[in-house]
C-alpha cells in the first residue's frame, strides 16, 4: 500500500509509480504533477489538453492508484475505442493497477466483471460511452459506481462537445453522470485536440455541480513531425505515387482514407505491389482488429490502411509516418490523426494527398447529420410512454434509416424527451424543442472547418503553424513562428514524379472492374404496419449480382461519377467493354438468356442502350425496359421499410410467358439494394427462373 502523508511524500510516490508505468528514466512533468495533486489532494475537477504522447494516461493511472491506496473506490474511465482500452489496460498492469473493461467486444465477461467491481477486486474500470445508457448498467451498476468512485475520467473529452471534431451523442450522457457525483469525487477530462471553443464547452460540462474546472493546456508543437502536401491530378496517380514511394517512408505507419471501400481497394493495390499492408475499418471484426493492431505495434506490417476507426488512443510511440489519401474535413481531426506519429522518434513523415472527391465525401457525412424537425417529431410521436418499442420495430414508423434513427434517439434521450428502457424506447412526455439555431451554428462551424482544411492544402506558409493556430495553441506567439521542417519552410516539396511503368501497372490493377452485389436476404421489420404483407426471409429476390464499380473507388469511381453526374446519353464503348469483362468473370450457376433495363429517372437512355448493347454482344433476348407505372408516386425514402413499401407494384411487368433461363436486370446506380430486390421479386412472380442484377455503380 502507498503511504500518503505529505505533498512531498505523495509526489515521491507518484514519481515511483510513473517509473513503473513508463520506465526507469521517466520523470513527472510540472503539469502532470499539478493535475495529480488537484485530483488526489484537492479532489477537484480538471481538464488536461495536451498533445499525443505527453502522458495524459499516466495522470489518471497514478491518481487512481494513489486514491485507491487511501481506501477510496475504483476509478471509472470512459473511453471511446477498443484499441484505446486494450492499450490502457496493458499500461495499467505495468503500474500494478488492476483494470477491466466493459465494451461491446467482451459481452460474455460483463457479469464476472460486475462481480469483481462489487468485490473490490478492480482498481480501474474502463467503460465505453455506449454502456452509460444501457438500461441494466445505468440502473444497476452505474449508481453504485458513481457513489463509491474514487475518480471519474472522461478520455477523448472533445467528444463531449457539439463543437468537437468527433461529437458522439453517447458522450452527452457523461454530463448527467458528472452532475450526479458528489462534490468530493474528482473528475478528470483529457484530450489531445481542442480549440478554445471546445475547451470552454468541455470545461463547463466537467464542472457541472462541482465548481470551477482546472484547465491545464500545453503547446501542440511536435518537433519530430515533417508535414508535406502533394497535390496530384486524380486518384490513380495518388495510388501509384504511394505504391512507388511507400518503401521510402520510415518504419511502420498508418495510411488514412475517408471510406471503407477506399481502405479495402488501396490495401489490395499496395499488397499486389509487394507491400505488407492490411485494411482496418469500422467493419473489421473486433478480434481481427486486435491482431492488426498488434501487427503494427510489432512492425510486422509496413502500414495499416485505415479509416478513422484507427484513431484516438492507438499508442505506438515509434510510428514512423502518417499518410492521408484524401483529407479529413477539419484541421482538428487532421491533427488528431497525424499526432499518432513520431512520439518517440526524431523524425516522422506526415503526407497529405488530397483529392477533388474529398469535398463530395465531406458533403455526404454532413447530409447525415441531425435531421430536420418534422422527422424528429415523428420519432417522438411514434413512441408510447408506457410500452417500450425496439429500434428495429420503430424504424418502419419513421422515415429515417437505422443509423440516423439511433443517433436521434440518443440525442432525444439526453434532452429528456425519450428514455431507453428494457425492451427499447419510451416517450417521457417531457416538453422538447428543436434547437434550430444550434444546428445552424454547427453547420456554419463545419463549413468553416472544411474551408480551413482547403486553406491548409493551399497555404504557402508554415503548415505546422497553420494547424497550431487552427487549434488556438496557447504556446504559439502572436508573431509568425515557422517550424523549419515542413515542405513550405524547407522549400523541399515532395516530387510528384511517378515512374511510367508503375503508373501503367496501377492503372491495369484499378481498371480491373467488378464488385459483388450481395442480395438482400431479410425483409425489413414492421412492414405490416405500413400495409405490406412481407416478412421474414426473402424467397423471390435476385441472385448475387455485380456492380461495375463503387463511386468511391480509386479506379472506376471517378469515371462513373462523371458519367452519372453528366447528362443522359448512350452508353460509352469503354463502359460496355468493362461490363463485358465483368460478365465474363461472373461465376453464375446458369448463364442469363435475356436482359431487361430497369427504368431510370435520371439516365434512361444510358441504361436502355447498355441493356441493348449487352443483348447484342451476348446474344441475349432483349426484353426492353421494366418501366415504372405512370401513376406510381416517386420513392425517395432511405428508410428500408418505407422504401420497400413505396416500391410495391411500382412497375409494369412485361409478359414473360415463353421466357426461360435467368434474366439479366440492368440498372445505373444501386444504393440500398431494395429497388433491385423489389424489381427482381416482380420479375420472379411473373415467371422468371432467376434474376441476375448488374448495376454500373454503387455509392460505397
Amino acid at each position: 500500500m502507498v503511504a500518503v502523508t505529505t505533498a512531498t511524500d505523495l509526489k515521491a510516490d507518484a514519481e515511483r509509480l510513473l517509473r513503473e508505468l513508463a520506465g526507469p528514466n521517466a520523470r513527472l512533468r510540472d503539469d502532470q504533477w499539478t493535475a495529480i495533486e488537484a485530483l488526489v489532494v484537492q479532489r477537484r475537477r480538471a481538464l488536461v489538453v495536451q498533445r499525443t504522447g505527453w502522458g495524459k494516461s499516466a495522470v489518471y493511472f497514478i491518481s487512481a492508484k494513489l486514491l485507491r491506496a487511501q481506501g477510496l473506490g475504483p476509478t471509472i474511465i470512459v473511453s471511446p475505442l477498443l484499441a484505446l482500452m486494450r492499450n490502457q489496460v496493458a499500461a495499467a498492469e505495468r503500474a500494478g493497477v488492476r483494470a477491466a473493461t466493459i465494451n461491446s467486444g467482451n459481452m460474455t465477461e460483463w457479469d464476472s466483471i460486475h462481480a469483481q467491481v462489487t468485490a473490490g477486486e478492480v482498481d480501474v474500470l474502463l467503460v465505453s460511452p455506449e454502456r452509460l445508457n444501457n438500461p441494466d448498467f445505468r440502473d444497476q451498476v452505474l449508481p453504485s459506481l458513481a457513489a463509491d468512485a474514487g475518480l471519474v475520467v472522461v478520455d477523448e473529452a472533445h467528444c463531449v462537445s457539439d463543437w468537437g471534431h468527433d461529437f458522439r451523442p453517447d458522450y452527452q450522457r457523461i454530463r448527467t453522470l458528472v452532475a450526479e457525483l458528489g462534490n468530493n469525487i474528482p473528475v478528470l477530462a483529457t484530450t489531445a485536440t481542442a480549440n478554445d471553443r471546445v475547451v470552454s464547452d468541455v470545461a463547463s460540462q466537467v464542472g457541472v455541480g462541482g465548481g470551477d474546472t482546472l484547465v491545464l493546456r500545453g503547446t501542440l508543437e511536435r518537433e519530430s513531425l515533417h508535414l508535406s502536401v502533394l497535390r496530384l491530378d486524380d486518384a490513380l496517380e495518388r495510388a501509384a505515387w504511394l505504391a512507388e514511394h511507400l518503401h521510402n517512408l520510415p518504419g511502420a505507419g498508418i495510411i488514412y482514407v475517408l471510406t471503407v471501400s477506399a481502405a479495402r481497394d488501396l490495401a489490395d493495390l499496395l499488397s499486389d505491389r509487394g507491400h505488407t499492408v492490411a485494411a482496418y475499418t469500422g467493419q473489421t471484426d473486433p478480434a481481427e482488429r486486435e491482431v492488426l493492431e498488434a501487427a503494427l505495434l510489432n512492425n510486422e506490417v509496413k502500414a495499416l490502411v485505415a479509416t478513422s476507426a484507427l484513431g484516438m488512443g492507438f499508442d505506438k510511440p515509434d510510428l514512423g509516418f502518417v499518410v492521408h489519401v484524401g483529407a479529413p474535413s477539419s484541421p482538428i481531426a487532421y491533427y488528431q490523426q497525424v499526432g499518432r506519429a513520431g512520439r518517440s522518434t526524431d523524425r516522422a513523415e506526415v503526407v497529405l494527398l488530397p483529392g477533388a472527391e474529398d469535398q463530395r465525401i465531406w458533403s455526404y457525412f454532413t447530409s447525415v447529420a441531425f435531421p430536420r424537425e418534422q422527422l424528429v417529431r415523428k420519432v417522438i410521436e411514434a413512441l408510447d410512454p408506457s410500452k417500450p418499442i425496439s429500434t428495429p420495430a420503430l424504424e418502419p414508423l419513421v422515415e429515417l434509416n437505422r443509423t440516423r434513427l439511433e443517433m436521434v434517439l440518443k440525442v432525444l434521450d439526453v434532452d429528456g424527451a425519450v428514455k431507453r428502457v428494457r425492451g427499447g424506447w419510451i416517450a417521457t412526455g417531457e416538453p422538447w424543442s428543436y434547437d434550430e439555431e444550434r444546428y445552424q451554428r454547427l453547420d456554419a462551424a463545419r463549413e468553416a472547418e472544411q474551408q480551413a482544411m482547403l486553406d491548409y492544402q493551399r497555404t504557402t506558409g508554415c503548415r505546422m503553424e497553420f494547424l497550431r493556430r487552427q487549434l488556438d495553441d496557447p504556446g504559439l506567439s502572436a508573431e509568425p513562428a515557422p517550424c523549419g521542417r515542413c515542405d513550405n519552410c524547407t522549400g523541399q516539396p515532395l516530387s510528384p514524379a511517378i515512374d511510367g511503368q508503375a503508373l501503367a501497372t496501377t492503372r491495369a490493377r484499378l481498371d480491373r472492374p467488378g464488385v459483388d452485389l450481395p442480395p438482400r436476404k431479410q425483409w425489413p421489420t414492421g412492414l405490416a404496419k405500413l400495409g405490406v404483407k412481407l416478412s421474414g426471409k426473402i424467397t423471390e429476390g435476385p441472385e448475387t449480382g455485380r456492380v461495375l464499380g463503387r463511386l468511391s473507388d480509386i479506379g472506376w469511381g471517378q469515371r462513373l461519377r462523371g458519367l452519372l453526374d453528366g447528362p443522359d446519353g448512350p452508353v460509352p464503348d469503354a463502359v460496355i467493354g468493362a461490363c463485358i469483362q465483368v460478365l465474363k468473370a461472373w461465376d453464375w450457376e446458369q448463364r442469363p438468356e435475356s436482359v431487361i433495363a430497369l427504368d431510370s429517372p435520371t439516365h434512361p437512355e444510358l441504361v436502355r442502350t447498355l441493356a441493348a448493347r449487352l443483348a447484342e454482344v451476348g446474344r441475349l433476348r432483349d426484353l426492353g425496359t421494366l418501366r415504372e407505372r405512370p401513376d406510381h408516386p416517386p420513392v425517395s425514402a432511405a428508410n428500408s421499410a418505407y422504401r420497400v413499401a413505396g416500391l410495391v407494384d411500382a412497375w409494369d411487368v412485361p409478359d414473360l410467358s415463353g421466357i426461360s433461363g435467368p434474366i439479366l436486370l440492368v440498372d445505373a446506380l444501386t444504393d440500398t439494394g431494395w429497388t433491385l430486390t423489389m424489381a427482381a421479386r416482380d420479375l420472379r412472380r411473373a415467371g422468371a427462373d432467376a434474376v441476375l442484377p448488374l448495376a454500373l455503380a454503387t455509392p460505397k
